[in-house]
């Protein structure tokens, strides 16, 4: 039997629900439509350091009884928790982080991977899938297929604080022919 889609396994596990209080956004290649097999759901918290022992509460009667779990704090970074599990085929990463999901570096990069994927269409993503079936992680092939220097990672953020406008002249400067009418879909900034 095929694995559920990632809506389907969140909806089944009520992953979602279960983290509320931690104000969870799903991220990462399967919403963007971007998965390979192995690709995991991100699912980006937020957990004031108040919360921080509660967060790891939550993660660890949620989910340590599933396959590959695994949970840990980070050192450095203002000390995220992370937390690692499989179920109903998908591997799940649940991040907890002090900042809100909106400022977290992950969210962001989900945001203007999105925005260019709306803006770039069929020819661009087909652009990036052949970097990630060559190996490349997203941001990598993001960043390989934009021609954008350096680190991929912050160079992806660089490019976030763009309008619109300036990433179909990225675009186009790569090679994909983006006509203004295509900017109505990727929500102008």
């Amino acid at each position: 039997m095929a694995s559920p889609t990632y809506l389907e396994a969140l909806q089944r596990l009520d992953l979602l629900a279960v983290l509320a209080r931690f104000d969870p956004h799903v991220a990462g290649t399967p919403p963007l439509g971007l998965d390979m097999p192995g690709s995991d759901i991100d699912v980006l918290c937020h957990v004031v350091d108040a919360d921080a022992d509660a967060f790891t509460r939550t993660v660890w009667d949620f989910a340590s009884n599933h396959e590959q779990f695994a949970i840990h704090q980070w050192t450095g970074d203002a000390r995220p928790v992370v937390a690692s599990f499989k179920a109903h085929g998908w591997p799940i990463e649940i991040f907890g982080a002090s900042r809100p999901v909106v400022q977290q570096a992950g969210w962001r990069h989900f945001t203007v991977e999105r925005r260019l994927l709306a803006l770039g269409g069929d020819a661009f993503r087909a652009a990036v899938m052949e970097r990630r079936r060559g190996g490349l992680k997203t941001e990598p092939a993001f960043a390989a297929v934009l021609g954008l220097a350096g680190d991929p990672y912050f160079a992806l953020l660089d490019v976030e604080a763009r309008s619109d406008a300036d990433l179909v002249r990225l675009l186009n400067g790569r090679g994909f022919a983006i006509t203004v009418a295509a900017m109505s879909t990727g929500g102008e900034k």
